[in-house]
């Protein structure tokens, strides 16, 4: 079977600790990677779980940004807007009036 170089650029650190990590199972890192390539094809999938963050992080960070615009509406004086005023400013935005 041919053979064909596949390079990988990770963090030197990271690097040391895999190589380090192969080494005590008794492979190199080319033989884990293949074995990663193998498993990908065979199965037609990652061999692994790959989720984002949790929704707690998400949440937060919804809240954060929330009251980061609500303190930019206040610093800018429309803070309170009635449902009219900014009905009118969607619509200006959606139709390009105004500007």
């Amino acid at each position: 079977m041919a053979q064909s170089t596949f390079n990988i650029c990770m963090d030197e650190n990271l690097k040391h600790q895999f190589d380090s990590l192969c080494t005590e199972f008794g492979m190199n890192a080319t033989t884990v990677f293949n074995m990663f390539a193998r498993t990908v094809v065979r199965e037609r999938k990652i061999p692994f779980e790959i989720q984002a963050s949790s929704q707690e992080t998400t949440r937060e960070s919804g809240i954060n940004a929330f009251l980061a615009l609500r303190e930019e509406a206040r610093q800018n004086g429309i803070q309170d807007l009635s449902l009219e005023e900014i009905n009118e400013e969607i619509r200006q935005t959606r139709y390009g009036e105004g500007e």
